[in-house]
């Protein structure tokens, strides 16, 4: 076995004995098994999008077939795992620990597991995962040229959590946001994009009582057209030209206005 999974497999097992000692192997899918479950998102993506391989699995051996325990192991070498007990039902026991590694031993891991496991073995016992030795040259090739491609992926994900100033017509007259700007954030919690319904003049938007401070996430729930272009570069402006589509503004376009109604 590869020698990280190999300690991914004794700090997962050594948790479980720990912090869940009458939990015995008949009780475990596959006595104790550790599953890879890269079904989800695949490896690349959890990699350039998350800092991560997709999580270590094991699970309880019932119908309900909940985790026993997740792993989950970034790309810095840190390797977190949560210990379920109650058959999957309790709150999670967390430990953490460092894998040991050399240079680029954790990117070598991630470009064997893209190429011997995704696509060929998905949610596998990683002990049927051959992940030994070194990729080869065009294997590294095909796992990087994801990176480009997950980009704006990995921007949106980080700025779900920042915030958006919006205009209180939005929402107290349940307009649909007609024009947005997005400027050079002056904070680390700012996304910094500005949206309105498009029809209000200077003096309302330059009074602070006429604003309200909303989070990405919240925004593109409201708004799902917003999706195609939240991660436009500083100094960009969009308006929406059709009921569901916003485009960008580059003075020629006629800004729909209408009501969520």
């Amino acid at each position: 076995m590869n020698k990280i999974l190999a300690q991914v497999e004794k700090y997962m097992l050594e948790a479980l004995k720990a912090n869940l000692p009458d939990v015995s192997k008949s009780d475990l899918e596959n006595d104790g098994a550790i599953f890879y479950m890269n079904g989800k998102n695949g490896t690349a993506f959890d990699w350039f999008v998350n800092d991560r391989l997709p999580n270590f699995f094991i699970f309880y051996n019932d119908k309900e077939n909940l985790g026993a325990a997740k792993g989950m192991l970034y790309n810095d070498g840190g390797f977190t795992v949560y210990v379920y007990g109650n058959k999957g039902h309790d709150k999670p026991i967390e430990v953490n620990h460092d894998i040991e590694v050399q240079e680029n031993e954790l990117f070598h891991l991630a470009v064997l597991l893209t190429k011997n496991a995704d696509g060929k073995h998905w949610d596998e016992d990683i002990r049927k995962l051959e992940c030994e030795g070194k990729p080869d040259e065009e294997a590294i090739e095909f796992f990087r040229s994801h990176e480009e491609m997950l980009q704006n992926v990995r921007q949106k994900k980080l700025l779900l959590g920042k915030t958006v100033i919006v205009s209180k017509k939005v929402r107290e007259g349940n307009w649909k946001i007609g024009y947005g700007m997005r400027d050079e954030p002056t904070r680390e919690s700012d996304s910094g994009w500005f949206f309105c319904v498009g029809d209000e003049d200077g003096e309302y938007i330059n009074d602070p009582k006429n604003l309200e401070l909303w989070l990405v996430n919240s925004l593109l729930n409201y708004e799902p057209a917003l999706n195609a272009h939240i991660t436009v570069p500083y100094g960009t402006a969009i308006v929406r030209v059709a009921p569901d589509k916003f485009e960008i503004d580059d003075n020629t376009k006629k800004m729909l206005i209408e009501t969520r109604d």
